[in-house]
């Protein structure tokens, strides 16, 4: 592998990795804080990128305003959706949480096929964005993808700048804790709730969004996403950003490499890396926070 190859690998695996932790950030907030296991949230990763490709026409194509228009639904939706169903699974075995969110699993893809159809689509990068860099003689980088890097960076020091340095971050890290005591304190604990879960499916549809120039638009991507996710959240600690992005990258890393180096091998290397990291620290590698 030479110098040039090295470096497209790397910056592949930054790319996914952050990618990755975005999907993953929002359901270890949903999982760690809410405690309410999730199988519906890789639908919110399709149902961005869905948004992309179904938006786009409406706002002439602008990719920006189509990803402003976006995050204003799906925060809607995560709002009505905790209001209607999930504020009423708090109190309920795993068991209850997990039938619910996999029948929505099932309403979303059946929504899905009524409103668009099961066919593969395309959604077009910003003009702007579309070039690529040269990297060496021969080979060259989607400049788009350096951009997927530097949003989901950016949105990473956010995410943990108000979870760490701000009163919001610290009353949503109280009442993952200790809910009685929160509300105890006068703190509107449902409202709370309803935001941290808006947030956690803004944050996936927002992702879909980005991601759906490079991965296209098709039936149930959200499955698979799904799957890599709960490792994600299991490896980083749940409830934990940190870990998440910490998690997210050691992913990116092994699955991009192990495509490369090992591609017999390259399915089960990431489930390798979890069962290695849980025998060192089960609990995963960062507490929540």
């Amino acid at each position: 592998m030479d110098a040039a190859t090295f470096l497209i690998q790397c910056l592949n695996s930054l790319q996914y990795g952050l990618l990755l932790f975005l999907v993953a950030s929002g359901l270890t907030l949903i999982f760690g804080i809410m405690g309410v296991i999730n199988l519906a949230h890789g639908s919110f990763y399709m149902i961005g990128a869905y948004m992309a490709y179904g938006l786009a026409p409406l706002f002439g194509g602008s990719f920006f305003i189509t990803l402003a228009a976006g995050l204003v639904l799906s925060v809607l939706l995560g709002y009505v959706l905790e209001w209607v169903f999930f504020s009423y699974l708090y109190e309920r075995e795993h068991l209850q949480q997990v039938l619910m969110t996999y029948g929505l699993i099932l309403v979303f893809e059946e929504v899905r096929s009524l409103l668009v159809g099961d066919d593969v689509h395309g959604v077009q990068a910003p003009a702007f964005l579309a070039g690529s860099i040269p990297l060496g003689d021969v080979m060259s980088y989607p400049v788009y993808r350096l951009f997927i890097s530097g949003v989901c960076l950016a949105l990473a020091l956010g995410m943990y700048f108000v979870f760490t340095r701000t009163r919001l971050g610290m009353t949503i890290r109280a009442g993952s804790t200790n809910r009685e005591m929160v509300q105890s304190l006068g703190v509107d604990i449902q409202f709370l709730y309803r935001v941290v879960f808006a947030a956690g499916v803004a944050i996936a549809v927002f992702a879909g969004m980005i991601a759906s120039p490079v991965s296209s638009v098709y039936p149930g991507m959200g499955n698979s996403v799904l799957i890599i996710c709960f490792v994600v959240v299991v490896i980083g600690g749940i409830g934990s950003i940190r870990g998440a992005l910490v998690a997210a990258l050691l992913i990116g890393t092994v699955d991009t490499f192990g495509k490369v180096l090992l591609p017999q091998a390259a399915g089960v290397l990431v489930y390798v890396l979890m069962a290695l990291i849980l025998l060192w620290k089960p609990d995963g590698l960062f507490k929540a926070g």
